[in-house]
Parts: C-alpha cells; structure tokens; sequence
C-alpha cells in the first residue's frame, strides 16, 4: 500500500468539483524515441478521483524489431520474443485507461507512443485527456533541482527500486503523484490537463525484426545488448537553417536545436528524435541558434547565458516533445 506522505494535510475535506474522477498513471519503456519506435513494456497503476490506487497492471510487450537502447532498459530480444505482441494486449490496456485521464512523467510521449500502437493495431486508444507530472510540479511550485523522475520522487521520500523498468517508474510515479494531486486540491489549484486526439490510421516504415540488429542511424545501428555504447557521428542535417523558432508557430526542418541541463529522458534520445524530424542538433549556442531546450531557464549555464545575450527562444523538454509532434517540411 502506497503511504502518505503529503504534507501537511493529506486530504483536503473539500475537493475540487471539476477534477477528474480517476487517473491511469502509465509508464511505458520503448525502442526509441521517433515516430517509429515501439513499446516495449508498459505499466499502468490505477487511481481514484483522490489519488489512492485501485491496482496495478504489467505487461512485457513484442515490438517485432530491434530492442534499441538495452543498456537503459534491460530488455533483450530473447528476453521480448516471446512476450505478445501489442494489439494481442490492447484490449487489456484498453480497460485500464478507459474513462481515465492518462497521467505520465513527460505525458506528451507517453501518449505519442501510445497513440501509435493503437493506430498500428487499427484501433482507438481510449484516452480523452492527460496530465503531465512535470508541468504539475511547476505549476506546485516545487524546489526540484531538475525534471528528471528521481528528483520528484526524492522530494517526497519515494524510493526507486528499478528505474526505466515500467512497474517500478509507475508505481514511483504513483506515490508521487498522490501528495502532488491533494497538494493541489488543498491550493484549489487549476490541474495542467492537456486533450489527447486519438490517431486513426498509421503506417510504419520498415524495421528490423526482433532479434536483428538494425543498420544505419535510425534504428540505433550497430548497438549490442550489452551495457555499453558505441560513439556515433551524427549524419548532418540536410535542410538549410529557416532561422529562429516563434512562440505559437511549429518548428521547421533545418532549425538549429541545443540542449542544456537534465532531461526527464535520456539526452541521446532526445537529440535522436530531433534528428529525426529533420532538425540540427547543436552542441553549442550561436547567434544562428533556432532554438534552446532546458528544464532550467534561470540556470547560469553557457548556453542560457549566450541565450539571453543573442535573444534566442528557450522551452522546456516538456514543450519541444509537443512541437515535436507536428514539425514543418523545409522549404525545397
């Protein structure tokens, strides 16, 4: 049983009408971080209208290709070849989401990859809302060093016992959840729920099967299953530089990306699926920066500084996943 540990009251006697009346709080592990990567494991603790869990649901899952980066998740091939495959559990998953908003760390790519199975699957994820536990500590106000999993978990005294391993990041997530969710019914605080729009059709371009190691960049060529990685020289980016990102404008192939400061995911596969959709990924800030992603916008970093000075626009992890999701074709 997940203990309590919001402070100082656990339960607010007056809840707030227009929140909603249960969450699925979801974790999944994948291949990767494009458009076609797969789940590979997925894990959803249900909770109700007040944060306390009903039960817990697991499962490993077949992605029918190359396992990607095993040295973060610990799933081999033959560890995952005989485990079903996704649209042999949809329905099970299905039940646990259904009539739920969907809770993640870093939603947007929860849902994304979710989205996308069912599609796959040729059915309709049944998930209308999701609410994102970094943008709800912001909005708490919570003093986190970052916006990785851990330090949310470390604020409230909840201990990882399996990171990037679905059940353990869900249940993490789950008991941090909790005291966030009461913490903000207590504050009458408004909950950051985003819609989500289910897809309707998909068409996957051809992947290594499970077992086989893809070729080339997009499919983490040329990585093992052991613990380490091999150095890899990024192929440049093939669309000239449109210049810089506009607020409330989506991001065009070409743009100029840097990165700076702690990731909720692991940095490399951010800077994978921004190479993915088309974009340049820059180890250093320039006058020519498009755009800068930090979780840390008043850090003292290199880059934040040279971002002020030149003006360049700065999102967190959380924004540049949700522009991600619909990046322009360059001009030809």
């Amino acid at each position: 049983m997940l203990e309590d540990r919001t402070t100082p009251a656990s339960s607010p006697t007056t809840w707030p009408a227009a929140y909603p009346q249960g969450y699925a709080v979801v974790d999944v592990e994948t291949t990767g971080l494009a458009r076609d990567d797969r789940i590979i494991s997925a894990a959803v603790y249900r909770l109700d209208a007040r944060g306390d869990v009903e039960d817990h649901w697991y499962t490993l899952v077949n992605p029918e290709r190359d396992p990607g980066p095993v040295w973060i998740h610990g799933l081999t091939s033959e560890v995952l070849e005989g485990a079903p495959l996704f649209r042999e559990v949809a329905e099970e998953f299905a039940a646990r989401l259904r009539g739920r908003v969907l809770v993640a760390h870093n939603a947007v790519f929860d849902w994304q990859m979710i989205a996308r199975e069912y599609a796959r699957a040729e059915r309709e994820a049944p998930v209308r809302q999701r609410l994102c536990t970094i943008a709800l500590s912001k909005q708490l106000g919570l003093p986190l060093p970052n916006h990785k999993l851990e330090s949310l978990a470390a604020h409230f005294g909840v201990v990882q016992q399996r990171a990037h391993h679905a059940l353990d990041d869900a249940r993490v997530l789950a008991e941090a959840f909790r005291p966030s969710l009461r913490a903000a019914a207590a504050g009458s605080v408004r909950l950051p729920l985003q819609e989500c729009r289910p897809l309707t059709e998909w068409t996957d371009r051809p992947a290594p099967r499970i077992g086989r190691q893809a070729d080339g960049y997009g499919g983490y060529g040329g990585y093992r299953t052991g613990g380490w990685r091999p150095s890899r020289k990024r192929p440049p980016c093939p669309y000239p530089n449109p210049g810089r990102h506009q607020e409330g404008r989506p991001l065009k192939q070409g743009m100029r990306v840097a990165f700076s400061g702690d990731t909720s995911v692991d940095r490399e596969l951010l800077e994978d699926r921004a190479v993915e959709a088309g974009l340049h990924v820059a180890t250093s800030l320039s006058r020519l920066t498009s755009l800068l992603v930090t979780n840390d916008p008043d850090a003292g970093t290199s880059k934040v500084l040279k971002a002020r000075q030149y003006g360049t626009p700065v999102v967190d992890e959380a924004a540049f996943g949700q522009l991600l999701g619909d990046v322009e074709p360059a001009d030809e």
